[in-house]
């Protein structure tokens, strides 16, 4: 059975991409997400005053380690070995927080994943330190922001008109 789709075999049942026959080449990846908030928890947030510690300092850890472990919660994730993650984080000054990954490796299969992942994870640590504050806090849009290298080259998310 032809699917089209690397990812199922030909009984049409999912597989993890067989990349032995590809050539290691360098691989960057961009994702970001926001976190919406009130303005009083993002002043706590930037003022340090969060009764758990440095959140920026824990969620930037915390998008770290995620991103080395990609490949053990998504399952047809390969094992890559990293070669550098970056996490930054910038605000609009009222509401929002801005989280952005950068993943590098050179290998034969692309880091999307893993720098979706660590903003994920990070967002998700911001959440968990600061829900005591307010459980209403919003997660995203979780998205791509760019990717280098590969079989399908080069990526970079369209702007859209009033972002």
């Amino acid at each position: 059975m032809e699917t089209g789709f690397s990812h199922f075999n030909e009984q049409g049942r999912a597989k993890m991409v067989d990349v032995s026959d590809k050539e290691a080449t360098p691989r960057e990846a961009t994702a970001g997400t926001c976190v919406r908030m009130r303005a009083d928890t993002l002043a706590r947030i930037k003022e340090g005053k969060v009764g758990k510690g440095d959140v920026l300092a824990v969620a930037q850890v915390a998008g770290i380690m995620a991103a080395k472990k990609t490949s053990e919660w998504i399952p047809m994730c390969h094992p890559l070995p990293l070669t550098g993650i970056d996490l930054k984080f910038a605000d609009n000054g009222e509401d929002e927080l801005y989280i952005e990954a950068t993943v590098k490796t050179t290998g034969k299969t692309g880091v999307e994943m893993e720098a979706l992942t660590a903003v994920s994870a990070a967002a998700l640590t911001v959440y968990d330190m600061c829900k005591a504050l307010q459980k209403d806090m919003e997660i995203g849009p979780t998205r791509l922001l760019a990717k280098t290298g590969g079989k399908s080259g080069d990526y970079t998310f369209p702007a859209r008109t009033g972002e």
